[in-house]
């Protein structure tokens, strides 16, 4: 195969897995997504659906967010890790929001990631996911997804991101992304891996991740 028929067939079999695409984390509209995006860093997305309905019990908006202290955010969203971080970012991003964009989640890339605690990835996933805007944010699973069919060098994430942008179509980013992360978690994890279920990786991977599992 070359490359163009092995995206064709990444493409095609996601499709047949994975018609209907749902979102990994539980979220009601913008505000509620951003806040969820930025506590599943280095966090399960099954703890953080955990713990969000706790947070948003008290506040599911910026203008509530911020009548909580930083010091009450953290105590909530422990479990998730890195709670010193989240929670100032939690607190001070809903801060910004009120002062600069009337209390809405902004929808540009640039305005997004001079929020605090927002990387790339982060905004990415608002972009596509709250608004539809094309972006293809890579997590771990797409990471060593595409770095196991061979369709990128597995370097880092921008990297890879470059390179799901240049092989995917426009039109398919939104969805390919979601199919990708799912596929990841069920047939191709990073540990527990078994290569005769993993049909992709089967099919068209790269040949010493192939010879690695196989020996």
């Amino acid at each position: 195969m070359n490359k163009q028929e092995k995206v064709a067939f990444v493409i095609q079999t996601l499709q047949d897995l994975y018609p209907e695409i749902p979102v990994p984390l539980d979220h009601k509209d913008p505000y509620t997504l951003l806040i969820a995006v930025l506590l599943s860093a280095q966090c399960t997305d099954v703890r953080v659906n955990q713990i969000t309905p706790l947070l948003f019990a008290k506040a599911d908006n910026p203008f509530d967010m911020i009548k909580m202290s930083v010091e009450e955010i953290k105590e909530i969203i422990r479990p998730c890790g890195l709670s010193p971080m989240k929670s100032k970012g939690i607190y001070g991003l809903s801060k910004i929001l009120i002062e600069k964009h009337e209390g809405k989640v902004p929808q540009s890339f640039e305005a997004l990631e001079e929020l605090p605690a927002v990387g790339h990835k982060t905004a990415s996933v608002v972009m596509s996911q709250a608004f539809g805007v094309p972006a293809f944010p890579v997590d771990t699973h797409i990471h060593r997804l595409m770095y196991r069919w061979n369709l990128s060098n597995g370097k880092n994430v921008v990297q890879t991101e470059k390179d799901a942008k240049r092989l995917f179509p426009k039109e398919l980013w939104n969805d390919l992304h979601l199919q990708i992360i799912w596929y990841g978690r069920e047939y191709s994890p990073a540990r527990g891996w078994s290569l005769d279920k993993d049909i992709i990786t089967k099919t068209i991977g790269r040949k010493s991740v192939i010879d690695a599992a196989t020996k």
